[in-house]
């Protein structure tokens, strides 16, 4: 940690590996935690400080690992809970921390809790889980309790026959939602995260964290969703967002066990608002250091229309998203009361040089431009694993090629449905969760260095070119351009804690604004088109005394002291320099 920082992961980068894609150690074709160990020399001569590992838990694998059955365990493909400590170590024999996964909205229904639970109304765990009574028309199991549709298409509920109950379900059947309002099933999630603590963790990051709290009724059950497409199902994740008794669970976790340690905690919360993410990261009344929100990743999707409704990126609209949450979290309106999570991919979300950048001719510019965009505005950045090295996504030639259940599950109802086949695939190679999963390119070998084995998911063609070998001895590779965006973090506070001030907010291919913080200015300049953009900056916008500290074009003037008058195709440029003393904002502190 750094003298900047008031946390220590304040100044930090989070790096986010997905275990089965990262690296296999034993040949099976799958990654695993002593292929993860073998490969932390990359990550350290990136520069990142902390891990977030995606779920290694035991688990059938039905959703990847997000339907976890033993949360005290490892799956055998990933390893054992001795590699897990030997990876621990390691990490923190090279200053590094780890993140881990807590899926504690729902488990999979070969947990025991469910599978003895189901067995009778009267089973202590039956009350870890949400039932319901069949509705009185119709008969199982077409007769569910509520009209909620499940986030991988059909109902949310399923019907169990030894209790002649219906089991909800937000995602798949295999993944029984947990309900909040048993004590015993708090208790219960309270001692994993101490298990897991015990043994080195040093933070957590949980998944759709914000549906945990239902909108129960007073009697007890849960009310229909809104009527706003054909079919007996709605999408039922806007009634069940920030419920009522959200704060008083995290509140509790935060009481109970968290507070006793100096952790990093971030939460997956699908459709936040900014005052919600206030409201959970708010540092004298919150209960979470940080969020995740998705309006800035929905953009790119029709209204009402779901992630599959394509439609082009607007960039004044992403500018505008994004400094609504600079402002009411980071900065002006804030007034640092809440912290931004920073990202642009993960493991479901497709790669951002394919997404919104130029996956050909201009691969290295666009990645490094939307890096230099994303990592010089206030928060925590999180790279996603292949992301340093501009990996783009899967060459998917139809359904078959797809190893991930949503994709799946998307293509068979949409078809059914009518939809047009070729545009349902079209979608899916845009938006679908295997362009992130495609094995980590190391080199530029067989198996692209990930396995001596058959890969799980097919390794990328482009491998011989895009490899981390190769990125590592290119001074020109997006992997040092990443390298010096974590370094400048650690070496001036106005990146980590200045706030935003944006710039050139309309238009429509330039992205600019000055972070501030009492007379530091950080610039940061970024041409996200594949055009040559003209600059007309305000003149007040040009911090004095101002140097280039990191551009990705080689041939940049490193001595300019003025504006440039132009930015050449997917150009960022980011100058560091002075101004008038500005009044800072309280300091972030818990």
């Amino acid at each position: 940690m750094s003298s900047l920082a008031s946390r220590w992961w304040h100044d930090q980068v989070v790096y986010q590996i997905y275990p089965r894609s990262f690296a296999d150690s034993n040949g099976d074709g799958i990654g695993d935690l002593p292929g993860i160990t073998a490969k932390l020399d990359h990550l350290q001569a990136l520069g990142v400080g902390i891990v977030w590992l995606s779920p290694v838990y035991r688990s059938p694998m039905a959703d990847n690992g997000y339907d976890i059955s033993d949360y005290r365990d490892i799956a055998p493909e990933f390893g054992t809970l001795a590699d897990f400590d030997a990876l621990v170590a390691a990490l923190h024999a090279r200053g590094m921390r780890l993140m881990m996964d807590l899926v504690v909205n729902h488990c999979s229904d070969r947990h025991a809790w469910f599978q003895q639970g189901r067995q009778s109304r009267d089973h202590p765990w039956h009350d870890h889980f949400i039932w319901g009574e069949p509705a009185a028309d119709g008969g199982p199991p077409n007769n569910p309790p509520n009209n909620w549709e499940a986030c991988f298409n059909g109902p949310a509920w399923s019907f169990n026959p030894p209790t002649g109950e219906y089991f909800l379900h937000l995602f798949s059947p295999q993944q029984p939602d947990l309900n909040w309002r048993s004590a015993a099933l708090r208790a219960e999630v309270q001692d994993i995260l101490r298990f897991w603590l015990a043994r080195g963790v040093d933070g957590f990051r949980m998944d759709v964290i914000n549906l945990i709290a239902k909108p129960w009724l007073a009697d007890g059950t849960l009310p229909d969703a809104p009527v706003v497409q054909p079919g007996a199902v709605q999408p039922a994740f806007v009634m069940v967002v920030h419920g009522p008794q959200l704060m008083d669970h995290l509140r509790e976790m935060r009481r109970e066990v968290l507070a006793q340690h100096d952790l990093i905690t971030v939460g997956e919360t699908p459709l936040c608002t900014p005052a919600q993410a206030r409201e959970i990261t708010d540092p004298s009344t919150g209960a979470l250091d940080m969020v995740f929100s998705f309006e800035h990743m929905d953009l790119d999707s029709q209204p009402g229309g779901g992630k599959w409704a394509l439609k082009p990126l607007h960039l004044p609209d992403l500018k505008a998203v994004m400094q609504r949450w600079q402002d009411e979290l980071g900065g002006a309106h804030g007034q640092g009361r809440g912290w931004n999570s920073l990202y642009l991919g993960n493991h479901d979300q497709p790669r951002i040089v394919s997404r919104w950048g130029d996956d050909g001719r201009w691969r290295v510019q666009s990645a490094t431009a939307w890096a230099s965009w994303l990592h010089g505005q206030q928060g925590t950045p999180y790279i996603y694993q292949g992301e340093e090295l501009g990996m783009t996504n899967a060459p998917l030639a139809s359904i078959d090629d797809c190893r991930d259940l949503e994709s799946i599950n998307h293509h068979r109802a949409a078809v059914l449905a009518g939809q047009n086949p070729a545009e349902v695939m079209r979608a899916i190679r845009a938006k679908g969760r295997d362009n992130a999963r495609t094995p980590m390119q190391w080199d530029d070998s067989a198996n692209a260095g990930f396995s001596t084995g058959t890969p799980w998911l097919p390794v990328q063609t482009n491998h011989r070119e895009v490899n981390a070998a190769a990125a590592r001895q290119d001074p020109g590779s997006v992997f040092h351009h990443y390298r010096q965006l974590i370094a400048l973090r650690r070496q001036h506070a106005v990146w980590v804690f200045g706030r935003t001030v944006p710039l050139l907010a309309a238009h429509p291919h330039l992205a600019a604004y000055l972070r501030v913080w009492h007379d530091q200015r950080l610039l940061v300049l970024c041409n996200l088109s594949g055009e040559v953009q003209a600059v007309d900056l305000p003149a007040e916008a040009w911090p004095r005394q101002a140097r280039l500290q990191l551009g990705n074009w080689a041939d940049v003037d490193v001595a300019a002291t003025s504006a440039p008058r132009s930015l050449r195709p997917w150009e960022a440029r980011i100058y560091l320099g002075v101004g008038p003393l500005d009044a800072a904002p309280p300091a972030h502190s818990r």
